[in-house]
């Protein structure tokens, strides 16, 4: 993936996830059952991009608060640790990590916070920033920018060269729900560089689609739905909307439907494709390098489902997709791999996550079952190494890139 990609992530104490570390790869799906805690290790990339995007204190806020991020147990955790492993353009590894709490008054404190970054090509000074308590520890560059106790310094560290294509990778990664209802309702015109997370500016994302990108998703829309030939931006005074050509039975020349006058599969299906095709004009580098995918598979006919693998697998190309599924359709391939799978339970109202326990794993290796097969059986659950293992909770977020 020569946009960069992440290669690892771990948590610890970020809601209802004590610790986890889970390695990456292009395309991967998340399976547990209603509440076991799939949707907040996707929030946890969100809350990177949002912190970097925005402010730390607005991501939190928007979250309801330190109360609310920091995971909730009897040993009161004071703090929540986020640390990323990737893949830079250049081919360069690194690591960001960071741990936020709260001071003896009450306030957002980022406790410590840490970047590194191997020599390109192995040649000259590895580049690399620690800030322990608003205070400069060690920096490779002079002069280093302000630090601020509530802020991430990533943010302005960015200005130095070393460090932002570490910046553009974390801050352009989003996890999509997509509203059917939000996609019917005409929008305001945005830049569109971004597809928003319920899809609410859909048509200024595609408004500035490369014909690339609009043929295949044209290509998967008009399987996912048998007729649709084309999608369109349709001017509505100071609004707009998408305009769908669908074939009619009977009529020489397509028909053209608003988005307001289609069903809610057929809005999904368009925002999940926009999702994971999006690219922002000629400068493909803007676009999300992560995205996750809330239950893409939702509201689509049984039959549809493998033609949305299909394209999830295309998109998965470009950048990396993460995927919470609910559905064993989506899953009955072959192809897919254990590696691809993280399994995630919920134990006492803590989120276990990890690769899939060994009799899985041999099941699809030998090719006894698919993994939709087995999320039918609901025979998934977390490796017992990774449940017995206490290395989680003894390693340490910081350390060198790759570790």
């Amino acid at each position: 993936m020569g946009a960069g990609s992440i290669r690892r992530i771990t948590l610890r104490n970020y809601k209802s996830i004590a610790n986890c570390r889970i390695d990456l790869l292009p395309l991967m799906f998340l399976v547990g059952r209603n509440g076991a805690g799939k949707s907040n290790f996707l929030d946890a990339f969100r809350f990177v991009s949002d912190a970097l995007r925005t402010s730390l204190d607005q991501a939190l806020r928007d979250r309801g608060g330190i109360r609310e991020v920091r995971r909730r147990s009897g040993g009161h955790p004071t703090h929540f640790s986020i640390r990323l492993d990737f893949e830079l353009p250049d081919g360069r590894l690194g690591h960001y990590a960071f741990s936020v709490g709260t001071t003896a008054g009450g306030a957002v404190q980022v406790q410590r916070e840490e970047c590194a970054l191997s020599a390109s090509g192995g040649l000259g000074t590895d580049d690399q920033f620690e800030i322990v308590n608003a205070q400069v520890v060690s920096s490779t560059a002079n002069p280093f920018p302000a630090v601020v106790p509530d802020r991430l310094t990533l943010v302005a560290a960015s200005g130095i060269p070393a460090f932002r294509p570490v910046f553009d990778l974390l801050s352009r990664m989003d996890v999509y729900n997509i509203n059917p209802e939000v996609m019917r309702a005409p929008q305001k015109p945005d830049p569109g560089d971004v597809l928003r997370h319920d899809g609410s500016n859909a048509a200024s994302v595609l408004h500035r689609f490369p014909e690339v990108s609009r043929a295949k998703l044209n290509t998967h829309l008009s399987h996912i739905v048998p007729g649709v030939t084309d999608v369109e931006v349709k001017s509505l005074h100071s609004y707009e909307t998408i305009q769908f050509s669908q074939n009619v039975r009977g009529q020489k020349h397509p028909w053209a439907f608003l988005a307001q006058q289609m069903s809610d599969g057929t809005l999904r299906a368009l925002g999940i494709l926009l999702a994971a095709f999006q690219e922002t004009g000629s400068d493909r580098a803007l676009s999300p390098r992560l995205i996750g995918l809330e239950e893409p598979e939702t509201a689509l006919h049984p039959a549809a489902v493998h033609v949305l693998l299909a394209a999830l697998r295309e998109g998965a190309q470009q950048r990396q997709i993460l995927v919470t599924c609910h559905s064993p359709g989506l899953l009955d391939s072959w192809d897919i791999t254990p590696e691809q799978m993280i399994a995630v339970q919920s134990q006492d109202g803590t989120s276990i996550l990890g690769t899939i326990d060994q009799a899985s794993m041999m099941t699809m290796r030998d090719h006894l079952m698919t993994a939709g097969e087995l999320l039918r059986l609901d025979q998934f659950s977390v490796s017992e190494n990774v449940i017995n293992s206490n290395e989680p909770l003894q390693a340490d977020l910081f350390g060198k890139p790759g570790r």
